[in-house]
Formats: structure tokens, C-alpha cells, sequence
């Protein structure tokens, strides 16, 4: 029986019930369902609007590291001793599935396998070019800005998972709006610096209806 996107995101974790996951653990629990599932794991604490300082830009690093394996043709992905065994709160891992269980299971109906190119090498390398683009976007110390790439990388994780090349291509379409996001605050940074940065902050909270931080 096919396992939902939350189950196989809460096997990844293994059934230790230890306070910190070290990353080996999870890759190991990842390998055989390869780039795709790891990329939904290691991007999920980016990817919420939740509190998940200090994940960005170590695991931006490592998606820049997952990519270029994937642009190189790896089947299965590989992590440094150093990168194997940075340990992620279990906590906050089961919290972070949790919370995206409901949107899971919408995204769970509008995937399945098509366009089966991302299989090709062709596909493969194409899908890696973003996911490094998007990992170098994260790993930028501007504030607030880190949730829609790794957003597009998880996306992307779902589509390698799933087999669905169309559902990659529309991941990657929402990471030409990520980069035109970055390209808009680093001008506003540079022409205002961190005022103007602020200033988009508040006003795009406004647009939302979710007011000031005061």
C-alpha cells in the first residue's frame, strides 16, 4: 500500500525517540526513496512561517551540496561526516510535519506520476540548476526572506518523490517569483538599506491582514 506524504515524512525520523535527530539517521531512513524525500525533510524547518532560527543557512549549504550531486548523476544522496551528524530537534521535526499534515494531504491530490522526464538526466540536472539557486537565496543573510525558496526546494521534493514533472515545473516556476523577490529586497536594501527592508516587511503583513509587530 502506498504510504501518504506525512507518513513517509514521519518514517524518515526513525522510531528512536531521542531529543535530537543527527542527519545520517535520516538519510539512511530516506535512501532507497532518494533526492526527493530528503529534500522535503531537511527543508521543512525553512519552508514553515514557524520559528526555526539557525536552520537556513547550514541547510542551505547542504541543498548547495544535494544539488550538485544531483547535477553530477548520484542516484542516491550523500552527506559529509560533518554534515551527518549536525543533529535537528525531534521536537521540532514532529511539530513541523505535523503542521503541514493538512496541506499535505491537499497536495496529495493534485500529484501523481507525469512527465516523466525529472527521471532523465536531462530532468535531473534541470531540477538541481534550481534547487542550487534556491539553496544560494537562502543562505543570504536578509531577514525574513528564507521561507519561499526553501518553500520551492520542498515543493520540488515532493515532485522528485511523487515522479510528477509537471508539479517540478510549476515548483519551479514559484522559484522565478522567489528570485524576482531576492532581486526586488536587495535593491531596496542596498538603495534604502535595512528601513526599507523593514518598511516592505510591515507593509507586506498589512497586505495579509496580519498587522505590526507591536
Amino acid at each position: 500500500m502506498k504510504r501518504s506524504l506525512s507518513e513517509n515524512l514521519s518514517r524518515s525520523l526513525g522510531e528512536d525517540e531521542e531529543s535530537y535527530i543527527e542527519l545520517k539517521s535520516i538519510l539512511d531512513n530516506v535512501e532507497e526513496q532518494g533526492f526527493g524525500l530528503l529534500l522535503m525533510v531537511l527543508s521543512l524547518p525553512s519552508a514553515l512561517p514557524v520559528p526555526a532560527a539557525g536552520y537556513s543557512t547550514p541547510f542551505g549549504i547542504l541543498f548547495i551540496l544535494l544539488g550538485m550531486q544531483m547535477l553530477l548523476g548520484r542516484r542516491r544522496p550523500w552527506l559529509p561526516e560533518w554534515a551527518a551528524r549536525r543533529k535537528m530537534s525531534r521536537g521540532f521535526a514532529k511539530k513541523a510535519i505535523g503542521g503541514t499534515t493538512r496541506w499535505l494531504t491537499f497536495i496529495e491530490k493534485l500529484v501523481h506520476p507525469r512527465l516523466k522526464w525529472i527521471s532523465s538526466p536531462f530532468g535531473s540536472r534541470f531540477l538541481s540548476f534550481v534547487v542550487v539557486v534556491m539553496a544560494i537565496l537562502m543562505t543570504l543573510p536578509i531577514p525574513t526572506t528564507n521561507t519561499f525558496p526553501a518553500a520551492v526546494i520542498f515543493l520540488i521534493g515532493v515532485g522528485l518523490s511523487e515522479k510528477d514533472g509537471l508539479f517540478c515545473l510549476g515548483a519551479c516556476a514559484l522559484g522565478v517569483i522567489a528570485i524576482a523577490i531576492y532581486t526586488g529586497v536587495i535593491y531596496i536594501l542596498i538603495t534604502q538599506g535595512m528601513d526599507g527592508v523593514i518598511a516592505l516587511k510591515e507593509w507586506i503583513k498589512e497586505l495579509l491582514g496580519m498587522g505590526s509587530d507591536a
